[in-house]
């Protein structure tokens, strides 16, 4: 080193002097505690002067040091003026004395020298680390990718699919199951379906056996069969169907499957209660059903089974109220609801008769109707009273009735003869 490197290295201005820092106030670090505290490091630095220690408090970064501790950290550190104090230095108990300091000096080329740790000094060591010129390398930035927030989703916004995840060889197991499935299953519909075709269709094709017209017919049942299963199956007392304000009503067609009976039956008219567990038979007549009874209306909608419907407002007595009133058999477990006035096509008699559940016929909705839109019921639409079932197709709306009979065995029905189901619920 030259002379003028020498002169270069001493200045003042590079170094405060000892006396300006006798000056400066001091720091307590007595509030640390030993859980807080690492060995401070520190640098020596040779001045004209003499020789002066850096001493460098621990990374305020630390997640050992308190918060009031790593601010104190964060500022410049303090430096040490003499040999003397740092000779007195290395004999403080830094974690357990309390060791008073000068305070930081605020001066950007000192803080520029001591912002860092010196490397290569131990924590527990109290030699100075030896100096080095070349240069610090800068510490590589960390990219932090900001973590995702969820956010608030309503309760009717629409909710991401649910992810379902199933080891690749139960998935194997279970597609081949569902294939298998599927082909015995189409296979077992196609042998029933092939079963219904003509004997000349199944020779051309090869099938020689021959299925008589019972076994077609009890098959086909069977299949019309569902469909009644599961309307009785869904059936309950507390289902309601729609009911309509008067400004929904809609005019309502005759529908007699024949020709409209004369109207010269009505005089005459009684109805006939068979089956009731007296033993005994009943007939009454329309002033007695209208005194004797209460009168409930409903608009409701009448459903047919050719695809047509109306609204109506209707009004009669409950059929539940008539059975309490004449009680059925005890083993009853549907009516037979009979109209012998009924006609064909071409005008000649042709009774119509209708099975019913008595659980149908305790439905509040169901009504032995005598009004229709707050009038007397007409020849048109079953004077002087109509059974009106609105959980059930019109075909089980019987007109005019003449009869209802109790009985434990489901009786024939008209249209279930004829190749129509016997249930009939909607």
């Amino acid at each position: 080193m030259t002379d003028k490197q020498k002169d270069n290295s001493a200045k003042p201005e590079d170094v405060p002097s000892a006396d300006r820092e006798s000056k400066l106030p001091t720091t307590s670090l007595s509030d640390v505690g030993p859980q807080n505290t690492r060995p401070a490091s520190s640098t020596v630095a040779e001045t004209s002067q003499g020789t002066k220690v850096i001493e460098r408090r621990p990374d305020a970064g630390s997640p050992l040091l308190s918060a009031d501790y790593q601010q104190q950290a964060a500022e410049p550190t303090s430096l040490v003026s003499t040999k003397e104090e740092f000779t007195e230095l290395l004999k403080t108990d830094v974690g357990g004395g309390s060791l008073s300091l000068p305070a930081a000096i605020d001066k950007p080329e000192v803080a520029k020298t001591i912002d860092e740790h010196v490397d290569g000094v131990s924590p527990s060591s109290a030699e100075p680390a030896p100096r080095t010129d070349q240069p610090r390398e800068a510490a590589p930035l960390i990219a932090v990718q900001p973590a995702a927030v969820e956010k608030h989703k309503s309760f009717f916004e629409e909710q991401p699919p649910a992810v379902t995840e199933m080891a690749p060889r139960a998935l194997r197991y279970r597609t081949r199951r569902e294939v298998l499935g599927f082909g015995i299953g189409a296979v077992v519909l196609a042998a029933g379906a092939g079963s219904l075709l003509p004997q000349n269709t199944l020779g051309r094709l090869g099938i020689r056996r021959n299925i008589n017209s019972r076994g077609k017919e009890w098959l086909l049942n069977k299949a019309l069969r569902i469909d009644d299963d599961v309307a009785e199956a869904l059936y309950s007392p507390n289902r309601m169907v729609a009911t309509y304000t008067k400004s929904q009503i809609t005019p309502i067609k005759n529908n007699y499957n024949g020709d409209t009976p004369d109207p010269g039956y009505i005089s005459g008219w009684n109805l006939a209660l068979n089956g009731l567990a007296s033993g005994l038979s009943a007939s009454l007549d329309i002033r007695s059903l209208l005194t004797r009874f209460p009168v409930h209306e409903q608009i409701t909608r009448l459903v047919c089974v050719e695809g047509w419907s109306a609204v109506a407002w209707w009004a009669g007595l409950r059929f539940d109220d008539l059975l309490h009133a004449y009680p059925p058999v005890s083993q009853a477990k549907w009516a037979r609801v009979e109209s012998s006035v009924n006609l064909d096509a071409s005008g000649n008699s042709d009774p119509y008769f209708m099975s019913l559940d008595l659980s149908t016929a305790r439905h509040p909705q169901t009504l032995l109707a005598t009004h229709l839109n707050g009038q007397p019921l007409t020849v048109d639409h079953g004077a002087p009273l109509r059974l009106l079932v609105p959980v059930k197709l019109g075909l089980k709306n019987v007109k005019a009735v003449t009869a209802i009979t109790y009985m434990a065995e489901e009786p024939k029905d008209y249209w279930a003869e004829r190749g129509y189901s016997r249930y009939d619920g909607i």
